[in-house]
C-alpha cells in the first residue's frame, strides 16, 4: 500500500465513520477500486485508522466525557454485546471484509430500509435519559454492523430511535459508542498484528502509514460529525438511503458484469 492509496482510505474512513453508509464497506470498496492487496497490514491498518476518527469525537464533545460514572456504566452496557460476539466471530468477520459482494448487498438493503425509517420511528419519548435498558438495546443493535456494509452508525442510531430518542439523541449516543468499540477493534487488531514476528515487522516498517492515516482520519471526522448532526436532525435518512442504494446497485451491476474493481 503506497503513501497516497493510505491517504485515500483514511479520507474515506473520516467521510464515512459516522455516516450511516458504512465506513467499513467504503474502505473495503476503495481498497478494490485502489488495487491494494489484502494483506494482514492493511487489514489492521483500515481498522486501526477508525482509532483516529473516534478521537474526534472526544474532542468535539470533551465537556459530555467528564460525567459521572453512570455515563461510563451506560457505555459499558451498550459495548459489551458487540465486544463479546466480536471475539467469538472474529475469523469469520475477517473473511467477510474480503468480500465486495457481500457489502454491495448490504449497501443496498440498508438503502431500501433507511427510506422508511423516519416515518417508522418518529415518535420520541418526553424521557431522553439513557437507562441500562436503552443501552442494552442499542448495543444488540451495533452487533448487526459486523456485516460490512451494514454501518455501525445507521445500526446504533437506528437502535436509538427504536427506544423513542430523538435523532440528534441517538446519533451523539452512538459517537460516544464509537469511543470503546473502536478503541478495542483497534487494540485488537494490533494485538493481533504483533502476534507474529511477520506482523511486527510489517509494522515497525510502515508505523509511519498508520500514524498519518489516523491524524487524517482524524481531522476529516471532525468536520464530518459536524455537517452530519446538522443535516441528519432537519432532514433525516432518506437521501443516505438513496445514496446506499445507488453505490451498492452500481457495484452489483459491475460485478455482474465481472468489471474488475481495480481498474476504476
Amino acid at each position: 500500500m503506497t503513501l497516497f492509496q493510505s491517504v485515500v482510505i483514511a479520507i474515506v474512513e473520516g467521510l464515512t465513520e459516522f455516516l450511516p453508509v458504512s465506513s467499513t464497506g467504503h474502505m473495503i470498496l476503495t481498497q478494490a477500486m485502489l488495487g491494494v492487496e489484502s494483506t494482514e497490514f492493511v487489514k489492521a491498518f483500515t481498522v486501526c485508522i477508525q482509532f483516529g476518527a473516534i478521537l474526534s469525537v472526544v474532542v468535539l464533545y470533551w465537556k459530555r466525557f467528564f460525567q459521572t460514572v453512570d455515563f461510563y456504566w451506560k457505555l459499558f452496557i451498550a459495548f459489551l454485546p458487540a465486544a463479546v460476539l466480536g471475539f467469538l466471530l472474529s475469523d469469520y468477520i475477517d473473511k467477510l471484509l474480503e468480500n465486495v459482494f457481500v457489502v454491495a448487498i448490504m449497501l443496498v438493503v440498508g438503502g431500501f430500509f433507511m427510506l422508511f425509517v423516519d416515518k417508522v420511528f418518529k415518535k420520541t419519548s418526553d424521557s431522553q435519559q439513557i437507562d441500562w435498558k436503552r443501552a442494552l438495546k442499542i448495543g444488540f443493535c451495533q452487533c448487526i454492523a459486523m456485516i460490512p456494509g451494514v454501518s455501525r452508525s445507521m445500526a446504533t442510531i437506528v437502535g436509538g430511535m427504536s427506544t423513542k430518542l430523538t435523532r440528534k439523541n441517538a446519533a451523539e449516543f452512538s459517537f460516544f459508542l464509537a469511543v470503546p468499540t473502536m478503541a478495542a477493534a483497534s487494540g485488537y487488531s494490533l494485538m493481533k498484528l504483533f502476534g507474529s514476528e511477520a506482523g511486527r515487522t510489517v509494522f515497525f516498517e510502515a508505523w509511519q502509514t498508520l500514524l498519518l492515516g489516523n491524524a487524517v482520519a482524524f481531522v476529516v471526522a471532525m468536520l464530518a460529525i459536524k455537517f452530519f448532526i446538522d443535516f441528519l436532525t432537519k432532514y433525516g435518512f432518506k437521501l443516505f438511503g438513496y445514496y446506499r442504494i445507488i453505490v451498492g446497485g452500481i457495484i452489483l451491476v459491475l460485478i455482474v458484469c465481472n468489471v474488475n474493481l481495480s481498474i476504476l
